[in-house]
């Protein structure tokens, strides 16, 4: 019986990812290093669409991939307009709003533009998988406190969604039938609310929501931010660099590495040891807030991301919020296999792919 091929292209800043899959099996996988000299020659991101593309066909041309050709490609999605999970067929639409870059210009934008060019190379479908602007809110989620700000559903959609699916497969229940809480911990952390398949609310970590991270601040007093803006008179660029990039444990402690964070406890460091500590706190104090959203009524919390390989930081977790429900572990990123996965549902028939229409 035929195993379906899927290509996976999944572009960084700096970076561009593929793997090609076999159904389940991903049977290459490389990490295409850009250097700062290959970007900066581009004015737009959208600009890179050229180079990054034959890249690609290279790699794959020299490892003898397209030999056999492929069944689909799949990439990911970038900032799109806010759209429900799920696999999404690259149409007019897509390419559209990605060239367009109408929620914001970042590296992956491009992959779904890449998968449609290949795909129609080959003249095979092209899709795309729960990107980053996935939108399944509840009304009373987007209420800030002024009617000027709505909060806005931004988030590491596409692992957590992942991971979600990879438990519901595990015990033996549809994803649409469980109530979870995924806490994805990385360069920043996000921290959904699954109900019945959707990610009712979620913190926006981009716009300074939920815990303090590596290289993010999470969530800040307002009156403060509001002195620094004005009576500081720190710039615009300054203050958004302190919410990511520059916040979190990387303004206390000069490293965004949390294993460098470790090492210094280790050896002692009371301040490192500290802003730790703060990590951890609140992170718990956002479970215990995402699981009343669920009415108490949680089936697991799911831990992911790079964080999620520090067995201290997961002991330490589990002391505060193993009391909510039970709690599992899927350490790293899953997005390439979730990317091809997305894609394979769809092949073997077991989801319709959804048509962006955002008019």
């Amino acid at each position: 019986m035929k195993k379906f091929k899927i290509l996976a292209i999944n572009p960084g800043s700096t970076s561009t990812k593929i793997s090609v899959f076999k159904e389940d099996d991903e049977i290459f996988t490389e990490t295409i290093r850009h250097s700062a000299e290959d970007i900066q020659q581009f004015k737009k991101i959208i600009d890179q669409f050229e180079f990054r593309k034959n890249i690609i066909e290279k790699i794959l041309n020299v490892n003898h991939l397209l030999d056999e050709g492929l069944d689909a490609v799949v990439g990911r999605g970038g900032l799109l307009r806010p759209l429900s999970g799920g696999t999404y067929l690259i149409g007019d639409a897509i390419l559209r709003d990605l060239r367009a870059g109408v929620s914001g210009e970042h590296a992956s934008n491009l992959g779904g533009i890449i998968a449609h060019e290949i795909g129609e190379d080959f003249n095979i479908p092209s899709y795309i998988v729960d990107p980053v602007v996935v939108d399944e809110f509840e009304p009373v989620a987007r209420i800030s406190g002024i009617p000027e700000i709505e909060r806005k559903s931004i988030f590491h959609a596409l692992n957590q969604k992942a991971v979600a699916r990879s438990y519901a497969k595990e015990i033996g229940k549809p994803y649409e039938n469980l109530n979870l809480i995924v806490v994805h911990m990385g360069g920043g952390i996000t921290i959904g609310s699954h109900k019945n398949g959707r990610v009712i609310d979620v913190t926006n970590a981009l716009d300074g929501e939920g815990p303090l991270s590596s290289e993010r601040s999470g969530a800040l007093p307002a009156g403060d931010i509001i002195k620094m803006c004005f009576e500081k008179k720190y710039d615009q660029d300054f203050i958004k660099k302190r919410l990511v990039g520059k916040g979190g444990a990387v303004a206390y402690l000069g490293t965004n590495s949390i294993i460098e964070v470790l090492d210094l406890i280790e050896k002692g460091d009371k301040k490192a040891e500290l802003i730790f500590d703060a990590v951890i706190y609140q992170i718990s104090k956002e479970i215990g807030a995402f699981s009343t959203v669920l009415k108490g009524e949680v089936d697991a919390i799911i831990l992911t991301g790079g964080m999620a390989y520090s067995e201290k930081i997961i002991d330490l977790l589990k002391e505060r919020v193993d009391f909510i429900a039970p709690i599992k572990v899927y350490p790293g990123e899953h997005e390439m296999s979730a990317l091809a996965q997305g894609a394979l549902r769809i092949l073997k028939k077991e989801e319709t792919p959804l048509i962006y229409n955002p008019d």
